[in-house]
């Protein structure tokens, strides 16, 4: 390949791209960006099943801090049925795949969220809350916990006073 054409001299010793340079340093730079599924390796072996999908409303924030245990589980909450008052001692986020959970926070407010939906329950006793299956059909959950190391899945609570008429 000939480079002659690629630079030419202009008055005063500065230095300019010619068109073919232009060319070349175009072809230079889109290989940067094109993806290198040439050089990847294929996967073999491997399937997938999406168990469920969810949209957030908002803004979700993930923490963890230190050695954490991820679990992924399902949970179906019968017609009537609730959790109970509890807390989480690590984040958890969980996608509604069937029915309509109302949570009642520890202040008292409600959250309802529908099939399709997405949450994000923060850790410790602040955020105590109860789940509750105030519908017909069975309330089907897929969550995932992100736990500090050997803690439990959820820790029983006393329900706020605003909560004693429930």
């Amino acid at each position: 390949m000939r480079f002659r054409g690629l630079l030419r001299r202009v008055r005063g010793g500065e230095r300019r791209w010619g068109h073919k340079g232009i060319v070349l340093g175009g072809c230079v730079a889109a290989l940067g960006v094109v993806p290198s599924a040439a050089l990847a390796t294929p996967g073999s072996g491997v399937t997938g099943t999406v168990l469920a999908t969810g949209t957030s409303s908002g803004t979700m924030k993930v923490e963890a801090e230190g050695v954490t245990d991820v679990v992924v589980r399902t949970i179906t909450i019968a017609p009537g049925g609730s959790t109970g008052w509890h807390h989480h001692p690590g984040q958890l986020i969980a996608v509604v795949q069937k029915g309509t959970l109302s949570r009642t926070l520890g202040d008292c407010s409600v959250e309802t969220t529908s099939a399709g939906q997405s949450f994000i329950e923060p850790s410790g006793p602040k955020h105590r809350h109860i789940g509750r299956n105030l519908g017909t059909e069975p309330v089907v959950l897929y969550v995932t916990y992100m736990l500090p190391a050997g803690s439990p899945l959820s820790v029983d609570a006393e329900a706020p006073t605003c909560a004693s008429g429930e």
